[in-house]
């Protein structure tokens, strides 16, 4: 019988006196670039070379390099913007008419609607918080929705801002014919002339807010993402919100911590919740002392004055919403003959300063509905006085405690 040599795969190593039994190891699985938390390699190869993949992630250097490339990119633009809104005639003239129309109704009707896509929609969506939040009311339209019923949302007393960076996105387009041409129509987009708009040349009497960029995103970081063009929209969207509400709201804080009574700023504010947290100190008020005041006078005392109200000694005050309705006939006419501009003592309604501002609403509104003349003697700008041991601190309108 013949034999032959058996053939098999085990290999001998020469010097040793059995081979190994360990089994083979499993081949290495697939690893990312960047990746960092390895698993133990086992004792025997502690002292291998480290693989060369990880030669190939960014350093720490370069990371920051590119952070701060982009960080510093976008503040040069925001600077560019400032300077804009500094100098340039259609910037700052766009911007004025942009507040004069969503302030208009002074917040008594009307609201802002505020309308974009892609990353402009999400921009819209914040702005709409802000606005919010600071009691300036507005809502976000969304472009395509609003062709599909949602153009119902929009009233007759609204103003409507439309963001667009490139100033010609298809679906803002297909919807200005369906907006009423007697709203006015503020267009924030990188545009600095309306000639170059192609929306504001559709509607030549829109509201040009220019947000312009300084280098293209594609210059500065290698692709068009929006970046740095969403940062510029954000920024004058909070200018716009800042303002709008400075001018609506004596005390801004106030309204910003009843609106937002939650989270972390909730705590930290800690809003009013007495009417001594409101009033303004009546010795805090300007003093028109003379006698021949005009409405003029009035009118310049409050703009200087930080609170807006004006007083003549201890027993009269001038309140920001009576100043607010003065018209250019009253500036030469002298103040104590502008029917409801100036309110002495004897109409001035006293109340607590302890009174928490709930039971201070529910008492407004028992005594509006109780009295005759409920409606006029307790109107928004009906002047309240807040006691202290029996003397008279401070002054609050009605209208700010409701």
């Amino acid at each position: 019988m013949e034999h032959y040599p058996v053939q098999n795969s085990e290999v001998f190593l020469l010097g040793s006196s059995h081979a190994p039994n360990v089994p083979p190891p499993s081949p290495p699985s697939p690893a990312t670039p960047c990746e960092r938390a390895l698993s133990p390699p086992p004792e025997d190869l502690m002292s291998m070379t480290p693989p060369e993949i990880q030669d190939s992630c960014p350093s720490f250097s370069q990371r920051l390099s590119n952070a701060v490339h982009v960080l510093g990119t976008e503040a040069t633009a925001l600077s560019c913007l400032t300077r804009l809104y500094e100098t340039e005639p259609v910037a700052r003239g766009g911007f004025n008419s942009a507040v004069e129309a969503i302030t208009r109704f002074r917040c008594d009707k009307g609201k802002l609607v505020i309308c974009g896509i892609g990353k402009s929609g999400h921009i819209a969506k914040k702005l709409v918080a802000t606005m919010n939040s600071l009691k300036i009311h507005a809502i976000y339209l969304h472009p395509t929705e609003a062709l599909h019923g949602d153009l119902g949302g929009i009233g007759k007393y609204d103003t409507i801002l439309l963001i667009t960076f490139s100033g010609k996105t298809p679906e803002l387009i297909q919807l200005l014919p369906h907006f009423d041409t007697s709203l006015p129509l503020i267009v924030m987009t990188s545009h600095t002339h309306p000639s170059t708009c192609a929306i504001i040349k559709q509607r030549p009497d829109a509201i040009l807010l220019p947000a312009p960029i300084h280098k293209s995103e594609t210059d500065s970081f290698g692709f068009n993402a929006p970046t740095t063009s969403t940062t510029m929209a954000l920024a004058l969207g909070d200018a716009l919100a800042v303002v709008i509400s400075n001018e609506l709201h004596i005390n801004v804080q106030a309204v910003f911590s009843q609106n937002h009574p939650g989270g972390a700023i909730g705590q930290a504010a800690k809003g009013p919740s007495k009417i001594s947290d409101l009033y303004i100190r009546l010795s805090d008020l300007p003093s028109i002392d003379h006698a021949a005041i005009t409405g003029a006078n009035v009118l310049m005392s409050a703009y200087q004055s930080p609170s807006g109200w004006v007083r003549q000694g201890d027993d009269t005050v001038m309140s920001p919403r009576r100043i607010r309705r003065l018209q250019q006939d009253d500036f030469e006419e002298p103040a104590m003959c502008i029917q409801g501009l100036m309110v002495p003592r004897k109409e001035w309604i006293e109340i607590p300063s302890e009174t928490s501002l709930p039971q201070a609403r529910e008492w407004i509104k028992s005594m509006r509905s109780s009295t005759c003349d409920g409606e006029t003697k307790y109107s928004d700008d009906a002047i309240l006085v807040v006691m202290v041991d029996g003397d008279v601190s401070g002054v609050i309108e009605i209208g700010e405690v409701m």
